[in-house]
C-alpha cells in the first residue's frame, strides 16, 4: 500500500520533534553510556530515543517497518521502510556540544531488476521523505520526493560556488581505521585549496547545511545509511548533488562526497592526485 507523503512527512515532524525535546531535556544531564570505543558512544538516550519515534511512526503506519542505528523492527527489505538515527551526533551530544540532531527518512524500495532480489543494504532503495531537526538551533529541515527542500518552512538552495578556493568543504571522519586513514590524505590535500575545512561531527546536518547554502561539499568515508538517507534527499531537492556508492563488504556504509553540484570534479581531481603520489 502506497503511503501518503503528506501524512508521512507529518508524522516524521511530529516524531523528530518528540525525540528533539528529549535531547533537549537531557542535554545538561549525566548520559547513560552503553557502549564505548575510541571514535564513538552509544547512550541509553539513543535507545530511548529511537523507541519514541517507532511507537510515533508505526502508530501512524504499522505496516511499515523501520531501519534505525539502535536496532530494527519488521521486514527492513519490504516496499517502505523508515530509516532512523535518534541522535546523529551523539558523541557532541554527551560532551555537551549543542550540534546534534534526528533523522528521520522514509524510503522506497526501487523496482526490483529481472532475476534479482532488492539489496536492503546498498543502494536498492531511495529516500521519499526527509525529515532533519536540530533542537537546539529549533532547525527543521523537510522534504519530499516531489517537493522543494525547506527549512522551518522557506524554501532553500545550494550555493553557486564552482571554485575550491571559495568553498567551505565539511570532511566526517567515521569511527573505522581504514576510513580514517583513507579520509586523512583528503584533509591533507583539500586544506591548503580551499577556504576553509570544518569538521563538526553530524553527517546529517553537514547534508543539511549544504542543502542550505551554508557549506558547499561535505565528504566522509564509511558514513552509515541512517546519518545520510534524509539529509541526501533534502540536499538533492535543494538543487545539490548526493554522489554516494555503497562499500563492498560492510552493510550499510557509503563513500559520499555531497555538493552543490560543482564541486564534485575538483574534489575527485585532488583524490587522483592523491593516489598518484
Amino acid at each position: 500500500m502506497k503511503p501518503s507523503l503528506t501524512k508521512a512527512l507529518n508524522t516524521a515532524v511530529t516524531a523528530a520533534k518528540a525525540s528533539g525535546a528529549l535531547m533537549r531535556k537531557n542535554f545538561h544531564s549525566i548520559k547513560i553510556i552503553n557502549e564505548e570505543i575510541q571514535h564513538d558512544i552509544k547512550l541509553e538516550l539513543d535507545v530511548r530515543s529511537q523507541k519514541l519515534i517507532e511507537k510515533t511512526v508505526m502508530k501512524a503506519f504499522p505496516e511499515i517497518p523501520v531501519l534505525g542505528e539502535e536496532g530494527t523492527v519488521g521486514d527492513i527489505g519490504a516496499e517502505y521502510r523508515w530509516v532512523v538515527d535518534p541522535i546523529d551526533g551523539t558523541v557532541n551530544f554527551a560532551y555537551g556540544i549543542p550540534h546534534a540532531c534526528v533523522s528521520i527518512a522514509l524510503q522506497k524500495r526501487i523496482a526490483d531488476r529481472p532475476g534479482t532480489e532488492a539489496d536492503p543494504t546498498g543502494n536498492d532503495f531511495e529516500s521519499v521523505v526527509g525529515v532533519v531537526y536540530d533542537p537546539f538551533c529549533d532547525e527543521l529541515w523537510t522534504a519530499t520526493k516531489t517537493g522543494p527542500a525547506k527549512l522551518n518552512g522557506r524554501k532553500i538552495f545550494v550555493s553557486s560556488r564552482t571554485k575550491l578556493r571559495e568553498a567551505i568543504i565539511t570532511i566526517g571522519f567515521a569511527k573505522y581505521k581504514w576510513s580514517l586513514n583513507a579520509t586523512l590524505p583528503m584533509f591533507d590535500q583539500l586544506i591548503h585549496r580551499v577556504r576553509k575545512v570544518r569538521i563538526m561531527g553530524s553527517a546529517a546536518l553537514a547534508l543539511t547545511y549544504v542543502a542550505s547554502g551554508r557549506m558547499d561539499a561535505y565528504i566522509e568515508g564509511g558514513i552509515r545509511l541512517w546519518d545520510i538517507a534524509a539529509g541526501g534527499l533534502i540536499l538533492e531537492r535543494a538543487g545539490g548533488e548526493f554522489w554516494n556508492q555503497p562499500l563492498e563488504g560492510r552493510p550499510f556504509a557509503y563513500e559520499l562526497i555531497a555538493n552543490n553540484g560543482k564541486m564534485r570534479r575538483p574534489i575527485q581531481n585532488l583524490a587522483r592526485r592523491n593516489v598518484k603520489k
